[in-house]
Order: structure tokens, then sequence, then C-alpha cells
């Protein structure tokens, strides 16, 4: 098979990496993990239904060390996913297309999201009395 005489595309080796691609393989990554945890969600649920044995089976895990920590990153993709959504909705609009106004809105995306889930993860921590 003989090679065609037109450019090929290019390959991640002509760009130079950006925040934003960062930034946009997180929010889809982020959006995979709110999927699972969805699933946990819906685990936590049919315990509820399925009576005490069953809700405290999953709340034991939830309340682990590792489900705690599966919860908070959960809480960050939450956020952080949110946050990137609202600045999809300005670049819909037609805003924060310049260079710096992209770079500096994906930062303040990601200051938000960690700041976002600090708080919210305080206020449960006050709730509990913890």
């Amino acid at each position: 098979m003989t090679q065609p005489d037109r450019p090929l595309s290019p390959h991640l080796g002509v760009y130079r990496w950006q925040v934003s691609n960062t930034l946009s393989i997180v929010h889809r990554l982020t959006g995979v993990m709110l999927s699972a945890g969805a699933v946990v969600f819906t685990a936590w649920l049919v315990a509820t239904a399925g009576g005490p044995d069953a809700y405290l089976g999953v709340v034991g895990v939830l309340r682990s060390p590792p489900g705690v920590l599966a919860l908070v990153g959960w809480t960050f993709c939450f956020f952080y996913h949110l946050c990137n959504g609202i600045r999809h909705l300005c670049w819909d609009a037609g805003y924060g297309f310049g260079i710096s106004q992209a770079r500096a809105s994906g930062f303040a995306v990601v200051a938000a999201a960690v700041l976002l889930t600090v708080v919210f993860w305080l206020v449960v921590a006050i709730g509990n009395g913890s």
C-alpha cells in the first residue's frame, strides 16, 4: 500500500503542553469519577432500603479511611466539574477566550474547587461535632 501525498494529522508532539490541556483532561476524569460516585451513592440508597445491617455495612466502608478519602475525592470532583462547567458556559456566551483569561479562569476553577471542597468538609466536620 502506498503512502498518500497529503499531510498527516498533527500528533501530540507538535503541540506545546498548556494548562487548558490538563484542565480538559481533568474535566473528563472528574466526570468519570462522578459516575463511579453515583454507583456508590446508589449502593448507599439500596442499603438504606435494605435495612439496618446493610446500611451499617455500607456506612462502615464509607467511614473507613479509604472511604473518607474517596468521599473527599468525589466532593472535589463534583466542585471541579461544577466550576469548570460554569467556565464552559462563559465560553459558550463568548467570554474568556483570550489566552491570559483562559489561563486565569483555569487556575480560578482549580482554586475554587479546592476551596469549596475544604469548606464543605469543614461544615460536615462541624455538623458531626468532630
